[in-house]
């Protein structure tokens, strides 16, 4: 889609896609050591390099993040010099669309970065990636020294936990990087309503992905003493909750709840699912096929009744949620989050902005 796209500008004439035989003798490849070595020395920046698909979405998407400080697209890991636009797509020089990210640690984490990075992408699927196809379209994570190579690692075998099919992301050093042309860089930026594969409700959620922390703020969710709940929630939410039981399955408030809204625990208030994830799945309790994120929920071994299962609590509130099984759909990451309503409040779309759920209404639109 987005090589006919680029095909139909060069074709018009269309300005934006003028490039010169001088910008493409000019560009060289990145001096990984040299590099990083001088941005740390200057302004104790870090960078990282990220193949998401079509690499106009995946800049656009960082460069809402606050913490990064710069992005530039390009051609990384092939095994040609100083390709163009038309080799890469040719797939003969083995280079991935990919993005440079520079960005200051202090501000940003990088494993935020990673978990961020993987809510643009299909890491199961090789060599495509929403309307694009081919093996520059590859998934990839490259590193320019050993610590980031470690993080990166770790972070994407954690995160292959939530999928029931391998993961195709590389996760190896950066060989090489060639700037792309110039009509490419910043290009939804040019060109607000260009192709991109990237849902656009997760461009304002990178936005609110890292506000600036608050001086002396209390914690906008906390979890509450066992007697201020035994006041506050009916007997059965503080037995599922608190005691780690279950409600019984048709006969409980959400497990047929298919309005749009949010989620979130009922002791705390903390957002926890969103109703585009979840899904009928026949068992009688509402199933999710991920939360919002994982941080908000810890998921521990469960071995009563019998059973070796995984237990999904929630993070602030330490509230019993439910279990998590492999036995969801296989187009949603194969999971299924079997939540206990007693565990949740729903809030319907039409009452999130008033409730001080508004952040959260762009996870609802959809493609």
């Amino acid at each position: 889609m987005r090589n006919i796209l680029v095909l139909l500008g060069m074709v018009l004439g269309i300005a934006v896609f003028a490039t010169s035989c001088g910008d493409s003798l000019k560009k060289k490849p990145i001096e990984t050591k040299k590099e990083n070595e001088t941005v740390m020395n200057d302004k104790n920046l870090k960078e990282v390099y990220f193949a998401g698909g079509c690499f106009w979405g995946t800049e656009h998407f960082f460069q809402q993040v606050r913490g990064v400080v710069g992005t530039e697209v390009g051609y990384a890991n092939g095994k040609t010099q100083n390709p163009t636009y038309e080799e890469v797509v040719s797939h003969t020089t083995g280079f991935a669309e990919t993005v440079k990210v520079k960005y200051d640690p202090e501000q940003v984490d990088l494993k935020l970065l990673i978990d961020l990075y993987f809510k643009t992408i299909d890491p199961t699927s090789l060599n495509k990636q929403g309307n694009d196809r081919g093996d520059q379209y590859r998934t990839g994570i490259y590193s320019t020294d050993k610590d980031t190579e470690a993080i990166v690692k770790e972070e994407v075998q954690k995160l292959a936990k939530n999928y029931s099919k391998p993961l195709v992301v590389e996760t190896i050093a950066l060989k090489n990087f060639y700037k792309a042309e110039d009509y490419h860089q910043d290009y939804l930026d040019k060109n607000p309503g260009g192709y991109c594969h990237i849902e656009p409700g997760l461009f304002e959620m990178a936005k609110n992905a890292n506000p600036l922390p608050k001086k002396d703020a209390k914690p906008k969710y906390q979890k509450e003493d066992k007697k201020v709940l035994k006041e506050k929630l009916t007997a059965e939410q503080y037995k599922v909750t608190q005691e780690n039981g279950t409600e019984m399955p048709f006969k409980n408030e959400y497990w047929d709840e298919t309005r749009e809204g949010i989620y979130v625990d009922i002791t705390t208030g903390e957002p926890l699912f969103i109703s585009t994830d979840k899904f009928e799945s026949g068992c009688g309790w509402p199933s999710f096929s991920k939360p919002i994120t994982k941080k908000l929920i810890d998921e521990k071994l469960d071995t009563s009744a019998g059973m070796d299962r995984t237990e999904v609590r929630s993070k602030t509130g330490d509230a019993h949620l439910g279990h998590v099984f492999n036995d969801g759909p296989a187009d949603k990451g194969g999971l299924r989050y079997c939540i206990n309503s007693a565990s949740l409040k729903f809030v319907p779309k039409g009452e999130m902005e008033k409730k001080g759920y508004g952040e959260y209404l762009s996870l609802l639109d959809k493609k």
